[in-house]
């Protein structure tokens, strides 16, 4: 079976998942954003405490509060970050990002490389499970969503959120690219799959569907 923990994670209440794989513990991290010691060893006391063995990043972009603990936990696991090459350009200017916030970074958190180039339509092993990428650009260039039909769940990013969407007034972003993006790969999803987005509560596909002002 596949299963979701959720951390919320950084000032930014960003949402980190690692998804694995109950039976052989396989598992993945997407979007590391411990910022702080308390917060690394809360994700690490989860993969002692569930025998999990991390296989890969994933990031659903690349602005700085979804990756800040992307060094942290590559170094820590020995694995790879896998990411959309168009943000990768993102990942390289952190120090910029975090300035707009007031936040100053130094050392090994300065940058946040891309190890394995995802595209749209890649798919994602956890085990012996599936998730397929999805290309959603608008938020950032590089936006991906993570789908799984088995487990009836998509892991959005900051590209859709109950009664929202997501902001296009950062570097990269563009209003009528990220409304093509959930009307061409997220509304084609089930009414019954659930949203997990990269920041406060989960949602339905069906839900925003009905009741979300923006589409």
């Amino acid at each position: 079976m596949l299963k979701v923990k959720q951390f919320v994670f950084n000032p930014f209440g960003v949402s980190t998942f690692i998804i694995y794989d109950s039976e052989s513990k396989a598992a993945i991290a997407i979007d590391p954003g411990m910022l702080n010691s308390a917060e690394q060893k809360e994700f690490d006391s989860y993969i002692a405490e569930n025998n999990l063995k991390l296989t890969q990043i994933v990031n659903t972009h690349l602005h700085l509060d979804h990756c800040f603990g992307n060094n942290y936990v590559r170094d820590k696991y020995g694995i790879k970050v896998a990411a959309h090459p168009d943000d990768a350009f993102l990942g390289n200017s952190l120090v910029e990002q975090a300035s707009r916030f007031g936040i100053r970074l130094t050392g090994n958190d300065t940058k946040a490389g891309i190890d394995i180039e995802l595209k749209d339509g890649d798919n994602i092993k956890v085990g012996a499970h599936t998730l397929k990428v999805l290309h959603v650009p608008g938020h950032s260039p590089g936006s991906i969503a993570l789908y799984s039909a088995e487990g009836g769940f998509v892991i959005g990013g900051d590209v859709l959120f109950k009664g929202s969407i997501g902001r296009t007034d950062l570097q990269g972003g563009n209003l009528d690219t990220l409304l093509d993006s959930i009307h061409s790969r997220l509304m084609t999803l089930p009414d019954s799959t659930n949203v997990l987005p990269g920041h406060d509560r989960f949602t339905t596909i069906g839900a925003e569907r009905a009741t979300n002002p923006y589409i």
